[in-house]
């Protein structure tokens, strides 16, 4: 006996548009990001000269492979983000449809389980990069980069995730037992 959810689920629907918004704010991001990386080396080369001279660079155009590098680390972010809320709407979707408990679901969850978690490796790198670039533009700088205990939730969420992971396999694989008995 399969239950099936409403189709009519306001938080089903409020699930899928948000992470729907959310897909397309990744993309902006990353859009974003890219073009601050171009306009950083182009500045850098002096090749947008009406923009700025050379005593008036920005700081980050005065060390733009360390620029680049925080950029492209935070459009990985960006593009793991954009997976993973893809990965959630296929969730979301596969849910309002009928039975959650099948295998793909259990993948799902797995993979959303490891994209959170490199996501969560991808911001601790990019927040040491910042504490290295604060440091070169300014030596006196006491800026560190910390975890706070806050921080950690993302980490417990890669947990949450790896542990629903395994119980929507072992659902499916009961349900599947159950139907063959049937």
């Amino acid at each position: 006996m399969i239950m099936t959810l409403a189709k009519d689920d306001l938080l089903l629907k409020l699930g899928k548009v948000i992470a729907l918004v959310l897909q397309a704010l990744c993309v902006l991001g990353g859009g974003v990001f890219f073009l601050l990386i171009v306009v950083v080396t182009l500045m850098s080369e002096g090749m947008l000269p009406g923009l700025a001279d050379a005593e008036s660079l920005p700081d980050a155009a005065k060390y733009p492979l360390l620029t680049a590098f925080i950029g492209l680390t935070v459009m990985a972010n960006f593009a793991v983000m954009f997976f993973f809320f893809g990965k959630m709407r296929a969730l979301i979707e596969s849910a309002s449809k009928g039975d959650p408990f099948i295998p793909d679901n259990a993948r799902r969850l797995n993979a959303m389980a490891w994209l959170l978690l490199s996501s969560q490796v991808l911001t601790v790198i990019v927040g040491e990069l910042r504490v290295f670039a604060f440091s070169l533009i300014d030596p006196q700088s006491q800026n560190t980069f910390d975890i706070r205990p806050n921080d950690l939730a993302g980490f417990l969420i890669v947990l949450v995730l790896f542990i629903l992971a395994r119980v929507f396999r072992h659902g499916a694989a009961m349900r599947e037992d159950l139907e063959g008995t049937v």
